[in-house]
């Protein structure tokens, strides 16, 4: 039997500390300070125990503290532990993007990507961060999603946004809206359709998935009077994979699907670019969404927002989208296991059209 199966076996959550000049400590805190969550997971934060001590007493919680290790291997499995991965002052400037955030959040993500290539910890949840600040530490890359699809050499990957109430995955991801048509290719469209249904069945439990896309010009293009992409692209890619027996529908026109709340009808939703599809869940989920890279061969989410600037120390910040993503990634990593432990086994069945709920943590 799989060993990440055993009822004793506890997962390691490795936590970015994200931009500490934002919400990423307080969030962590907060979902971290619930005694109850350390029966769950063993927490391990890469960040600063000086950093994470400011942000504690900034928001007044005062029954709270980690257990300060040098290691991830050093971690207690009964409490939350965080690697202290820097041990010099830093100049905290709540909501003030600085070079000095920049650089810490650049070391944490470091430091945790490299602990998951060791298995060190077996999931990964990124604190968020703010891209301008992370770039002048040398970070080049759009964002956490492309940075671990180079670290660990996946070409077909996706960002998925997951709520209780949808799944949205994204094509183009993040580029500029006038270089979407452009980019979008049919075999792009085939790759992303492709990774979220696989991801739907081996991360989400769901034997049979039934996926809507959407269209790229405003009605789908009606018919090519408002252009072509859906005709070239998008209409192909769709008949071409229920051929093979997936079921895949569309393309919808984005305003009216999600307008009449058709998205309930589906297990997922694949949009074409990123403000076509966060606009609605942010919309619809934004206090509870988490972004999940699919495709990875690492389990990695993110709460739905960003740093949060405007309320960094007010003690205003939520901690239900992060303690999500948290949840999240340990339900992926247990069905993942599971996955492989029915595929390696012939004797033992695999999922059914029926097998459409995912296990809640």
């Amino acid at each position: 039997m799989n060993k990440f199966l055993d009822e004793d076996f506890r997962i390691k959550a490795g936590i970015t500390c994200g931009d500490l000049n934002g919400i990423g400590y307080e969030i962590i805190i907060k979902t971290l300070s619930d005694s109850r969550i350390n029966e769950l997971f063993t927490p391990i934060v890469y960040g600063s125990s000086k950093a994470a001590s400011y942000h504690r007493k900034t928001v007044n919680i005062n029954d709270f503290n980690f257990n300060i290790i040098r290691k991830a291997d050093q971690a207690n499995s009964r409490r939350p532990n965080l690697v202290n991965i820097q041990e010099e002052e830093i100049k905290i400037e709540l909501g003030i993007t600085t070079p000095q955030s920049g650089a810490l959040a650049f070391k944490s993500l470091e430091a945790a990507v490299e602990d998951l290539k060791r298995n060190q910890i077996n999931i990964l949840v990124t604190a968020p961060i703010n891209k301008y600040a992370i770039k002048q530490a040398g970070f080049n890359f759009p964002g956490h999603t492309e940075y671990l699809a180079n670290h660990f050499e996946s070409e077909d990957y996706l960002m998925l946004m997951v709520s209780k109430n949808m799944r949205v995955g994204i094509v183009t991801g993040h580029i500029p809206l006038r270089q979407v048509a452009e980019k979008l290719t049919k075999q792009l469209v085939m790759v992303k359709t492709k990774t979220l249904h696989d991801s739907l069945v081996r991360d989400f439990n769901i034997g049979k998935p039934k996926i809507a896309v959407l269209g790229l010009n405003p009605h789908s293009g009606e018919g090519g009077l408002i252009g072509e992409e859906e005709q070239t692209m998008i209409i192909p890619v769709i008949k071409e994979l229920s051929k093979q027996g997936m079921l895949i529908f569309g393309p919808f026109p984005a305003d009216g699907f999600f307008g009449s709340s058709a998205y309930k009808d589906f297990d997922a939703v694949l949009a074409m670019y990123h403000d076509q599809g966060m606009l609605p869940f942010k919309s619809l989920s934004f206090d509870t969404g988490v972004n999940y890279t699919a495709g990875l061969p690492i389990v990695r989410t993110s709460p739905a927002h960003g740093t949060a600037y405007e309320i960094a120390g007010k003690n205003q910040a939520s901690p239900d989208s992060f303690r999500e993503a948290i949840y999240l990634a340990c339900d992926i990593f247990r069905n993942r296991m599971i996955y492989e432990e029915l595929t390696s086994n012939p004797l033992i069945p695999l999922a059914t059209e029926d097998s459409n709920e995912t296990p809640e943590t």
